[in-house]
């Protein structure tokens, strides 16, 4: 959605409350489309002296498989965007100003740019999760299994051997 802001930089008191469903059901991560509900944009463009900003907060829900015990979970998270826009900018180094030059906003390349940034490396089902056993497989969250934390290399067993005598 394209969002035409000529009101809002030629008058100096005017603001724009922007309320956006952006739909990313269709872009891939990681080999899954975790995005299956809309991403949602809620935010106000306003101009005050002469100084036109973006203020929003992004959200949207990523659901995917733990990475440590690989249990489907959907978690929320939020992004806050606060940008200056311009028409034109001096250098292009700042990544606090969003070009405008011709004072329309595209909601959603901003929504897809900053969600795609904002995801997450690592996925996790809970910030303590246990992951699963690497020898039996169990779901280390769900109870302790009976294996044995500590393995001794085969190649060192005669040595353990010397150790319990």
């Amino acid at each position: 959605m394209i969002v035409d802001l000529k009101r809002v930089f030629v008058d100096e008191h005017a603001s724009l409350p922007i309320e956006y469903l952006f739909d990313m059901s269709d872009v891939p991560f990681s080999g899954a489309f975790p995005l299956s509900r809309p991403v949602k944009l809620c935010g106000s463009v306003s101009n005050k002296a002469d100084l036109v900003e973006l203020k929003a907060t992004i959200s949207y829900v990523y659901a995917a498989p733990c990475d440590r015990c690989g249990v489907m979970t959907e978690r929320e998270h939020t992004v806050t965007v606060d940008k200056v826009l311009a028409v034109s900018a001096q250098s292009e180094e700042n990544d606090d100003i969003l070009l405008t030059p011709d004072m329309k906003l595209d909601l959603d390349e901003l929504i897809y740019s900053e969600v795609v940034v904002s995801i997450p490396m690592k996925h996790l089902c809970r910030d303590d999760c246990r992951g699963i056993c690497p020898k039996c497989g169990k779901n280390r969250n769900e109870g302790d299994c009976a294996c044995s934390e500590k393995e001794i290399d085969p190649r060192l067993s005669a040595l353990a051997e010397l150790l319990k005598s």
